[in-house]
Formats: structure tokens, C-alpha cells, sequence
């Protein structure tokens, strides 16, 4: 491991994320604070075994914090899964002299760090970005909280026809496997139910759920269904099992999809980037390697990244309560 660092590569892959920007102008300048050089590579993983390296300045990254998206662009790599395709890519680091890698990304791309630097001894450290908030060792991926506003500005949005058509509306959100997003933007847009993965509902309740909403006065409903959740089958499912089993309502579907990952990213993405590029930067400088950076009891803290892989996050059991509370 290179004790006196002089030159950092960053890349975003996976999904992108409001906030990857912010993020490498953070690294960016960082570098440029430190007076070492840093090259940006394009298109994720592919870009390393492509070469398609650019060197970076604090200049090269005005403008770009309050953009969504990631201007470095993102790919998946179908040849880095392979020996030779990493041999490739590792290669073309030491021919540009990088001698330190961030990564931003989610799980599948901390992958791809980890085993870079099992395989080659390159320092690498990640920085957690996807709108899911499904990363082990932060409290906030990038993106989650840009996205959570995406989703409740839309909510209120639907509300606003669902109660002027006497409607119940499903709303299907992003997550995977998990039900961050639908929860805490269920709670925020005041939803009748929030159906996530870690807690299966059952159609029947829903469906007793709904009745309870009508019959205390409610003539419109919205439920937030997690994309994860294992009530049915998809979000088409669960309005028709309703449509059969429930007079009264006119029901609809909207799934808000990849309108979740885009847009400028809010103050908190903003300042969470910042902080999250300078102590990347500065662990690949202190000698620290195989490490993500994230937000732990409001600092920035260092998890391993097999950890942060294989870690799973856990449901926030508080926000359950006050779920079923405000449904009342």
C-alpha cells in the first residue's frame, strides 16, 4: 500500500443517486486541498478497463454540487466480473499512476472494490450512494433523503385527486428489498398503510385496514406500497384482490419509479457528499484501504467493507409504531 498517495481515481457505478455529484466534487477538491492529483473514470468499472481516465481540478467540478445524476456516468460491467477484466483494470491504474480508488456506489460496486483490492492490494474506500438506504454502517445512503422529498411531493400530488374522486390510490416505491423509503415518506404523506418487507401485512387486514379507514369517515385513502413488499405478487395484484374484495372505491395505481433517483439533491445530500469525500480521501491518505465511509451518531465513521456488504440494515421499529398510530 503506497504510503505517500499522489494521485486518487474516483468512479460512481450501480444506480445513480442524487448527491453522486456533490460527492465527486467533495473528492475532487479534497484532492485538490492536498495537493495531489485526481482522475475522474468514466462509466464506472467499464471505464477502468476502457482507460477512460480525465484528470480533475477543483475548476473541473464547479457547478455540479446541486446536479442530480453523476456527470462521470455510470455502467454496469459484465468483463470486471471477470479475472481478465480486472487484470485489465488494474493495469490501466498503474499506467496512470492511481495509486488509490473511490468508489461510489451501493453493494454490488463495494463488490467490486473489495475484490480489487483482495486481489491487486489497491487501496480503495467506498462511499454509500443509492436512494435505497439499504447499506450496513451509515445511517443515510446518498440519495435517500433527496428521494424521500421526490416521493412525498408526489404523494401530496395523488392526494390531491384521490380525494377529489373519492379514490384509494396504491403507490408503489423504490427499495428492493427494503422499506426505508416507503416508510418514512408513508408517515410524512400521511398514508392509511405502508406495506414494507419486514413486516407482512396480509391482504385480509389490508383490506379490514381499509374498511376501519371508511367507516370512521375517510372517502379516500392512500396505502405506499415498497417495491420488496411480499403482500402480492406486484403493486396490479393488490388493486385487483381490492377491486374484488372492497365496494366503495375506485381504485388506482401509480408507480413512481426512476423519478425517485432524480433531481437536485437536497441541503442534506448536499453536506452529507461533502463530508463523505473529504474523509474518503483522507482515509486512502492515512493508509486506510477496504473501508466505506458513512454516518454513524452524526460523525463520519469507517466500516469494512465485507461488513457493509453482508450487513443488513434494520427496520426502524419506533417509525412502525407512529405508522399504525397516525393511521388511526
Amino acid at each position: 500500500m503506497p504510503k505517500n498517495i499522489k494521485k486518487i481515481g474516483v468512479l460512481t457505478s450501480g444506480g445513480d443517486s442524487p448527491g453522486m455529484n456533490a460527492a465527486i466534487r467533495s473528492v475532487v477538491r479534497a484532492c485538490a486541498y492536498h495537493n495531489i492529483e485526481c482522475a475522474g473514470i468514466y462509466r464506472g468499472f467499464e471505464g477502468l478497463i476502457d482507460g477512460d481516465f480525465k484528470l480533475m481540478d477543483a475548476r473541473s467540478v464547479k457547478g455540479i454540487i446541486n446536479k442530480g445524476g453523476t456527470i462521470l456516468k455510470t455502467a454496469r460491467s459484465k468483463e470486471f466480473r471477470t479475472k481478465e477484466g480486472r487484470q485489465k483494470a488494474f493495469n490501466n491504474l498503474v499506467k496512470a499512476e492511481i495509486e488509490g480508488l473511490v468508489v461510489v456506489g451501493g453493494d454490488g460496486s463495494f463488490t467490486g472494490a473489495m475484490v480489487l483490492n483482495k486481489e491487486f492490494d489497491f487501496p480503495v474506500v467506498g462511499i454509500p450512494g443509492t436512494i435505497d438506504n439499504d447499506i450496513f454502517g451509515t445511517t443515510h445512503t446518498l440519495g435517500f433523503d433527496t428521494a424521500l422529498n421526490t416521493v412525498v411531493d408526489a404523494i401530496d400530488k395523488i392526494r390531491d385527486t384521490a380525494s377529489s374522486h373519492n379514490r384509494l390510490f396504491f403507490i408503489e416505491v423504490m427499495g428492493r428489498d427494503v422499506g426505508h423509503i416507503a416508510l418514512n415518506a408513508g408517515i410524512a404523506g400521511g398514508a392509511e398503510e405502508i406495506l414494507i418487507p419486514e413486516e407482512d401485512l396480509g391482504l385480509d387486514r389490508l383490506v379490514d385496514s381499509l374498511n376501519k379507514s371508511r367507516k370512521s369517515g375517510k372517502t379516500s385513502s392512500i396505502v405506499i406500497v415498497a417495491e420488496g413488499d411480499k403482500i402480492g405478487k406486484n403493486i396490479f395484484e393488490l388493486k385487483d384482490y381490492v377491486d374484488e374484495n372492497m365496494e366503495g372505491y375506485d381504485v388506482r395505481v401509480s408507480v413512481l419509479g426512476h423519478m425517485q433517483r432524480g433531481g437536485a439533491p437536497s441541503c442534506f445530500d448536499r453536506v452529507l457528499a461533502s463530508r463523505m469525500g473529504v474523509k474518503a480521501v483522507e482515509s486512502l491518505l492515512e493508509g486506510k484501504s477496504n473501508y466505506m465511509v458513512g454516518l454513524l451518531g452524526g460523525k463520519m465513521e469507517l466500516t469494512h467493507l465485507d461488513k457493509a456488504i453482508k450487513g443488513k440494515t434494520k427496520i426502524n421499529l419506533e417509525l412502525l409504531r407512529v405508522s399504525d398510530i397516525m393511521s388511526t
